[in-house]
């Protein structure tokens, strides 16, 4: 089961309030916060659609870029000792320190 609901590029996360009785959710992988909910499944579908549609629209409104999946790249920042660790570890499998960190981020969200 997927928890996920796409459109335009954009992801929203899918949540459910019991006390509350409503479904809910905000796009993933954006800075920004921006938020949904519906009582039905479709509402919830529809409510989405809305928010990323409003996103783009007040994104174009402000003369902003809206925010878009990740790149791929990011700094990581290691203490000494596992920077060096990590480097003589990488090299003596023969790949490249950036292929190594790939490998054990890939790893611990498997």
């Amino acid at each position: 089961m997927k928890n996920v609901l796409e459109y335009k590029g954009y992801k929203g996360s899918v949540e459910f309030s019991a006390e509350d009785q409503v479904f809910f959710g905000k796009i993933i992988g954006i800075r920004d916060v921006v938020t949904f909910e519906g009582v039905t499944v479709k509402e919830l579908n529809s409510s989405f659609r809305n928010a990323v549609n409003g996103y783009l629209e007040t994104c174009s409104n402000l003369g902003k870029d809206p925010d878009k999946e990740f790149k791929g790249s990011f700094n990581v920042r290691l203490t000494a000792k596992l920077h060096r660790l990590a480097a003589i570890k990488s090299a003596t499998e023969k790949i490249s320190l950036n292929k190594f960190v790939e490998k054990a981020v890939e790893k611990a969200v498997s």
